[in-house]
C-alpha cells in the first residue's frame, strides 16, 4: 500500500471514529461529590438492584423547583421500587448546609441529597437549570436530560397540568432496555451557571 493510500485510510478511519463518538451517549467514570455530612459519594456507582439513577438538580430558592417537589417525590415513590435510585443535587455551591437541611424538611423530601460545589455532575449531565433531571442507566450512560414534564411553558407561564411526563417516559424506556425517544428536552427554571459567577 502506498503512503498516500495509507494516509487516506487513516483519515477515513478518523472521520468514522469521530462520527461514532459524537453519536455515542455520554458515560461517567467515578464522580465523587459531597453528601450533607461531607462524605464523598459517587451517585452513579453500581449497586445491587439499581437499574437506573436519577439526578434531580434543584436549588432552595427556585420557585419552579419548589413547585415540583410533590411531583419529584411522587416519581421517586413510583420508580424506587422498580430499581431506580433518586438523588437530589443541590447545585448552588454557596448554599449553606443549614439552608439545604431546612429545605429538605420544609418540602418533606425523603430522597437523599448531595451537593455539587464544583459542578462536576452539572458538567457530566449538561443540565442548565433548576429543576432539571438526568437519567443514567446501570452501565453509566446518560440516557436522558431535561425537564420533569412540560407543565412549565416559559418563566411565569405554566399549564394547569402537563401534557408530557418526560422524566417518567425516559425512565420507563430505560427500565425496558429501549432507547429513550427524546434524550434531551428543554427545561424551564433558574439558571445554574449564575452560581459560578
Amino acid at each position: 500500500m502506498s503512503r498516500a493510500s495509507a494516509l487516506t485510510v487513516c483519515v477515513v478511519l478518523a472521520v468514522v471514529m469521530i462520527g461514532v463518538m459524537i453519536g455515542r451517549p455520554t458515560s461517567a467514570g467515578p464522580l465523587r461529590v459531597p453528601d450533607l455530612d461531607g462524605r464523598l459519594v459517587d451517585p452513579l456507582a453500581p449497586a445491587p438492584g439499581v437499574r437506573a439513577t436519577v439526578l434531580v438538580f434543584i436549588t432552595t430558592d427556585c420557585p419552579i423547583a419548589n413547585r415540583y417537589a410533590p411531583e419529584i417525590q411522587r416519581l421517586a415513590a413510583i420508580f424506587t421500587s422498580q430499581g431506580v435510585r433518586f438523588w437530589l443535587v443541590y447545585a448552588n455551591p454557596h448554599e449553606p448546609l443549614a439552608s439545604i437541611r431546612s429545605h429538605l424538611r420544609q418540602f418533606q423530601y425523603a430522597i437523599p441529597a448531595l451537593r455539587d460545589p464544583e459542578h462536576a455532575l452539572v458538567r457530566f449531565t449538561k443540565v442548565t437549570v433548576s429543576p432539571e433531571a438526568a437519567v443514567v442507566d446501570q452501565s453509566g450512560v446518560l440516557s436522558y436530560r431535561g425537564r420533569i414534564d412540560d407543565r412549565w411553558v416559559n418563566i411565569g407561564r405554566d399549564r394547569p397540568s402537563p401534557t408530557h411526563s418526560d422524566l417518567a417516559e425516559a425512565l420507563k424506556a430505560t427500565l425496558d432496555g429501549k432507547p429513550v425517544a427524546q434524550t434531551a428536552t428543554p427545561a424551564v427554571g433558574c439558571i445554574l451557571a449564575d452560581f459560578l459567577r
